[in-house]
């Protein structure tokens, strides 16, 4: 918190006037963290530096960005309702079959709705498995410091990551910002980029970044290795690396991104990160796995992350952060219906073409392969929550922009969920009751 703040009061009535002005998450955020990514978007919000500014949902306070069923721990996954089911089935159209889907509904959060569509559908998800990267991070941080918060979060912001062969290579280009010269930088990672933990987590999810993930997975190995001796020398990051048998890299890999998985009651057989994220990585270290996600193992997650059951509060409520502050949204999340919600999300594609005559190849529209992969959770009004639900949705539909395909369902299922729950109309003045005088 800002020590020089003004009174609260003078506080609160400025928030209630001018709440799209109010310094904003993730543009909040910097002082907590460290990210400079962000502070370069405050500053554009702000006026200070010229550049796109964040769509009304994005404008969420850091407290308000926050789990959403800590009074519902008990919940678990409702059987499909069979009404709400077929109607999401209908916004899918003749490709439903490539499909895989699940919408779960809070709004009411006493009597949730769940509708599912082929929600055993498997296929690799792509970019989100970064949300598994985190998790396998989070978990080995709470694994060392089990009663100490102030200690992950330092090592968190604290940590200087060097990126090295790991990050070999990526096309997604990591957003670098001075906050000293007010200068964003694009570009795609090299070797010797220096950021704290919690910018290559923020690069790993708001940019999909593969050479951040990368990182993170290296620096998560590290971490469930080393322990309370983490962070070690780059010398000794390159020679434990180079030393340590290609087994036991296997193993600590596995330790590292699978055990996280069973032991917060998801299924390994329906959601699993199997590899680095990078060719370099991959050689590296093997895996000793494929990588798959299905909309309800995805969905299964989500909830348990909304409800502080992923490894624990702390470690949930930053896995959503960090899932509200991407660079901007996309895909799904793109959706203009979508604008004034808060929106936690992240996607994967993975597409491939063959020669085929009339069809010309494009980005997410392969005619052999056209994973497309959403997750999001939607709040509106943002604070307010009328509406809140998590949808899941896994796609192959050869031939088609899914990318755009997606930001359509983004929009159908949202209307549905409006249709779902109508405001509440207000009351008219003259049929109110008269307020009561309160006695002296």
């Amino acid at each position: 918190m800002n020590k020089t703040a003004r009174p609260w009061c003078i506080a609160i009535l400025i928030s209630l006037v001018f709440p799209a002005t109010v310094q904003a998450y993730p543009i909040d955020g910097y002082a907590d963290t460290g990210i400079r990514r962000i502070e370069g978007v405050r500053r554009v919000e702000d006026g200070i530096i010229k550049g796109r500014k964040q769509p009304p949902g994005a404008l969420l306070p850091t407290q308000s960005v926050d789990l959403r069923l800590l009074d519902h721990r008990n919940m678990d996954l409702p059987e499909p309702d069979p009404a709400f089911t077929r109607e999401v089935l209908a916004l899918l159209g003749d490709q439903s079959n490539r499909y895989g889907v699940a919408v779960l509904d809070l709004s009411d959060a006493a009597s949730p709705r769940y509708a599912e569509h082929r929600g055993d559908f498997r296929q690799n998800v792509g970019s989100v498995g970064k949300l598994l990267v985190a998790l396998g991070l989070f978990q080995a941080l709470a694994d060392t410091w089990p009663d100490d918060i102030n200690k992950r979060r330092q090592i968190l912001k604290s940590t200087v990551v060097t990126a090295d062969e790991f990050s070999h290579w990526d096309h997604h280009k990591i957003r670098i910002f001075d906050v000293d010269t007010n200068t964003l930088t694009r570009r795609t990672m090299k070797d010797g980029d220096q950021g704290s933990l919690w910018e290559y987590l923020d690069w790993t999810l708001s940019v999909s970044s593969n050479s951040a993930a990368a990182m993170s997975m290296r620096e998560a190995m590290l971490l469930r290795h080393y322990g309370r001796d983490y962070p070690v020398a780059e010398a000794e990051i390159q020679r434990f690396f180079a030393e340590t048998p290609a087994k036991e890299l296997t193993e600590l890999f596995q330790l590292t991104f699978f055990e996280p998985v069973t032991r917060n009651g998801l299924d390994l057989e329906q959601l699993r990160q199997g590899s680095f994220f990078t060719r370099e990585g991959k050689r590296k270290v093997n895996g000793g796995g494929n990588s798959y996600g299905t909309a309800r193992s995805l969905m299964e997650f989500v909830l348990r992350m909304e409800q502080g059951r992923l490894v624990d509060e702390f470690s949930s409520r930053q896995i959503k952060r960090l899932m509200y502050m991407t660079e901007r949204r996309i895909r799904y999340a793109s959706s203009p219906a979508l604008r004034d919600s808060a929106v936690y999300f992240k996607s994967g594609s993975l597409y491939s073409c063959r020669e085929e005559e009339g069809f010309e190849c494009k980005p997410y529209m392969g005619n052999v392969k056209n994973h497309m992969n959403s997750v999001a959770i939607v709040e509106y009004p943002p604070g307010e929550n009328r509406l809140h639900y998590i949808s899941t949705l896994l796609s192959n539909v050869l031939r088609k922009n899914s990318a755009v395909e997606h930001q359509t369902l983004g929009t159908r299922i949202h209307r549905l969920i409006e249709r779902a729950n109508p405001e509440p109309q207000a009351t008219p003045a003259a049929d109110r009751a008269p307020a009561t005088a309160a006695a002296d």
